[in-house]
C-alpha cells in the first residue's frame, strides 16, 4: 500500500467517525421551531513511508459543540455556545501573574 492510499484510507476512516450527530444528534422539530445542532471538526493526519523501510500512518479528530441554529417562520438564527474553558485559563493565568507580582513587591 503507497503512502497516498494509506492517507486516503485515515480520511475516510476519520471522516466517518466525526461528525456533528456524533457530537449532538439529529435536528430536534417542535411545532413550527427547529433547531439544527452545529458542531467544530478538527482533524489531523499523516502518513509515510521509504524505500527500505515499511509505510504507515494515523491520524486523529475531534469535535466540539458550536452552536445551533433555530429555524421558525420569522427566520434563522445562529445561537453560538460559549467555550468556558478559555475563560478558565485566562482567569488562572491572570490570578498566577497576580501572585507573582504581589510577591516581588514584598
Amino acid at each position: 500500500m503507497d503512502v497516498q492510499e494509506i492517507l486516503h484510507t485515515i480520511g475516510e476512516r476519520l471522516q466517518s467517525s466525526a461528525t456533528v450527530k456524533c457530537v449532538y444528534g439529529d435536528p430536534i422539530t417542535t411545532g413550527d421551531r427547529t433547531v439544527i445542532p452545529i458542531a467544530r471538526v478538527k482533524f489531523g493526519f499523516g502518513a509515510g513511508g521509504g524505500k527500505f523501510t515499511g509505510s504507515g500512518g494515523g491520524g486523529g479528530v475531534r469535535a466540539d459543540p458550536a452552536g445551533m441554529v433555530e429555524v421558525t417562520p420569522a427566520g434563522s438564527t445562529f445561537i453560538a455556545f460559549r467555550d468556558y474553558r478559555q475563560l478558565g485559563v485566562a482567569f488562572g493565568i491572570g490570578l498566577l501573574a497576580g501572585m507573582l507580582l504581589s510577591r516581588r513587591k514584598r
